[in-house]
């Protein structure tokens, strides 16, 4: 019998080392640059990190924790990226108990929710992992980005720390702004854009200059610990110079002293998310932050890889009033992916189509947005937790390979043109270096005019398929399959390793409600590696081994860490984590109890939920029924699998609850009254 946290695996046993040997990390950083122009790597002869950034692409690493980003520094240097963005790294809400799901037990957007603006938080690592990661990546030659946010703080002001508020000037009041209490009805208007809550988060008075000393300390230590640029969130709700303001005595300078607070502002790379619409002022948060988000372009991209139409006039086009080195393009951000529901319209295979369009361009710096791991259209969170790493879609050989050849073809002018005259692709040429082809819909036949010269091109992507040049024509054995991107350049071109891929099959089961779990390990390009669980000894695996987990003594939470390397060396890592829910029953019938307490409305009312997204009502539920001396009755009228319950008093914005706002419910317990502690 298994002990908890403990594991059976059939055919493997034995350790590796837990250290990174030299020379591993040594051959990495050589497949690194073997791939990259001297802009990516940490010995480059660029000057500016700024210009490194941009010069290449950034990961999105959405909610990976700082030890799971620098584990898998190696990957990222790997696959062609030169800056990581992380998550926010100050300190925020720690909301549902500390749960760790992306939602549910848990919530991805609690980090953006500050509490203080120091480094390290619950969901991330503390400031000394921060440090060790940046140290990490910068031996690997890649940037690090901070995604900041200066403009509210978690809607749970007793959470706000007491030296926030006191360098608000000591209250709530001079915190937020005056307009705090109102919320944005008119985007378009620009006092509510820049002082008045957006979402319900209290707006703070980001002029106050006092505010503003305690916020670019946290920017500076953040530079320290080995930061090159940030992402300013909600930019558009920071006022610029010349905007409305209110009557407090204070200048609309948050952004001028950005660049004069900042240190060696100019050598950072610095963008702030100022999403389009109404009244919007581009071109003024250009000049006063560097450059800015291309939210419309992203939502082109989406919808011309879905319809399959990659016309150059609407491809070609930024849809932005400012310069392309100006931009952040992507194909999809967190905010599109979680909030809007395009998502769905894009399956992987079309995020890399995109993917290759954007990056394969000249203009704007490219941002790839890690989904969730093992997310799909039917399982928008996949495994559902912050800390490990996202999808490996950022390691595949597409990805990989238009990261390398953008970095390649730095300096050189481009052109799209739709080869054939065939809108369900579309060729980018830079100069007479290189060039990408994207198809979607259908297969492509070759012979289509290019500006390469003649000659043998490999395609950089599947490393076997030659096209060749001649009188100015691209010719092929066989035409280009649907759904496929091709590389050709050859100038500038160094051969890599493929990446060992450590990780678990597709169909994996990542919670259940059973005692123990049994998952099958796969492995690429690597003949074994290793798992660890729960920090526990290394244990050698092969592709196709099984592994029998057990639930843990405590906690519900059994982690386990793969790793592999490649024939040339290089180290990979994947972290997965398995939940063990704890289920009980509620019968049809059962009856629990509220004591309301005073100053509470009588409209008392029972939210019931659980985490299969089961609810009894929309918010704020249903009504409780009243009994004697303050107490309240709520009668459950169908059977419940591990409900939760909270307290609220009708559910207005800003109104009474318990447990409070952003905070896990209650589990229900038959007959019990339950009393605000």
């Amino acid at each position: 019998m298994l002990l908890a946290g403990t594991a059976a695996l059939s055919g493997c046993g034995g350790n590796q080392s837990s250290t990174l040997p030299e020379e591993t990390k040594a051959a990495s950083q050589a497949e690194t640059k073997a791939g990259a122009a001297d802009s990516a790597t940490a010995d480059s002869a660029v000057s500016s990190a700024a210009a490194r950034v941009a010069d290449g692409a950034i990961l999105q690493a959405f909610s990976w924790d700082f030890n799971t980003i620098r584990e898998c520094m190696p990957d990222i240097a790997a696959a062609g990226f030169t800056a990581v963005q992380t998550s926010p790294v100050n300190a925020c809400l720690e909301g549902d108990g500390g749960g760790m799901e992306l939602y549910g037990d848990g919530k991805w957007y609690y980090h953006y929710q500050p509490t203080d603006f120091k480094i390290g938080n619950y969901q991330l690592g503390t400031r000394d992992e921060f440090k060790a990661m940046c140290d990490t990546a910068h031996q690997y030659g890649v940037s690090v980005l901070v995604d900041v946010i200066a403009n509210h703080t978690t809607p749970q002001l007793d959470k706000v720390a007491q030296d926030l508020i006191d360098a608000g000037g000591g209250s709530f009041d001079t915190l937020f702004h005056q307009h705090n209490e109102k919320d944005i009805m008119d985007y378009g208007d620009r006092l509510q854009c820049t002082t008045a809550k957006m979402g319900g988060l209290p707006d703070i008075n980001t002029e106050r200059p006092s505010f503003q000393a305690y916020f670019f300390k946290f920017i500076n230590d953040c530079i320290d610990c080995g930061t090159d640029g940030f992402r300013f969130d909600t930019a558009k709700h920071i006022g610029l110079p010349d905007d409305p303001k209110e009557d407090d005595g204070f200048q609309n300078n948050f952004w001028e002293k950005l660049k004069t607070e900042t240190k060696d502002y100019a050598d950072k790379f610095i963008y702030g998310e100022v999403l389009q619409g109404s009244n919007d002022r581009i071109e003024d948060y250009v000049a006063a932050i560097g450059r800015t988000t291309a939210s419309v372009y992203g939502s082109k991209i989406r919808a011309a890889v879905a319809n399959s139409v990659l016309n150059t006039g609407s491809v070609n086009e930024y849809w932005i009033d400012t310069a392309p080195s100006n931009l952040v393009t992507w194909v999809e951000s967190h905010d599109n992916y979680i909030n809007d529901g395009t998502w769905r319209d894009l399956n992987n295979d079309q995020v890399l189509l995109g993917w290759a369009v954007i990056t394969a361009r000249k203009g704007g710096t490219p941002l790839f947005f890690a989904r969730p791991y093992m997310s799909s259209e039917e399982n928008h969170w996949g495994m559902n937790r912050i800390g490990p790493q996202g999808d490996d879609l950022y390691t595949d050989a597409r990805v990989a390979a238009v990261n390398r050849f953008r970095l390649a073809m730095q300096g050189e002018d481009e052109a799209l043109v739709n080869p054939n005259d065939d809108i369900s692709a579309i060729l980018i040429e830079r100069g007479k270096k290189g060039a990408v082809i994207v198809n979607t819909q259908k297969a492509l036949a070759a012979g289509f005019a290019v500006s390469l010269p003649d000659g043998s091109y490999t395609d950089r992507v599947d490393g076997k398929t030659v096209y060749t040049v001649k009188g100015g024509k691209l010719t092929a054995d066989k035409p280009i399959p649907e759904n496929t991107v091709v590389v050709l350049y050859n100038d500038g071109y160094k051969e890599t390793t493929p990446r060992a891929n450590p990780g678990v099959a597709a169909d994996t089961v990542f919670k259940t409600d059973k005692n123990s779990l049994d998952v099958t390990l796969t492995l690429e390009n690597a003949d074994k590696g290793t798992y660890a669980i729960d920090g526990g000894d290394k244990k050698e695996f092969k592709n196709g081994d099984k592994l029998t987990l057990q639930k843990p003594a405590q906690g519900d939470v059994v982690k386990v860490e793969l790793r592999a390397a490649n024939s040339a060396g290089v180290p990979s890592y994947e972290r997965v984590e398995f939940t063990f829910e704890t289920v009980y029953q509620i019968a049809k019938g059962a009856k629990v109890f509220f004591q309301k307490p005073d100053g509470w409305k009588d409209d008392v009312c029972a939210y019931i939920y659980n985490t299969k997204d089961d609810y009894n009502d929309d918010w704020p539920g249903e009504k409780l029924t009243k009994e004697a001396n303050g107490t309240f009755s709520y009668t459950f009228t169908e059977d419940w699998s591990s409900p939760l319950i909270i307290f609220n008093d009708g559910g207005e914005t800003g109104g009474a609850q318990y447990p409070g706002s952003g905070e896990k419910g209650l589990v229900v317990e038959p007959n019990k009254t339950y009393t605000i502690q």
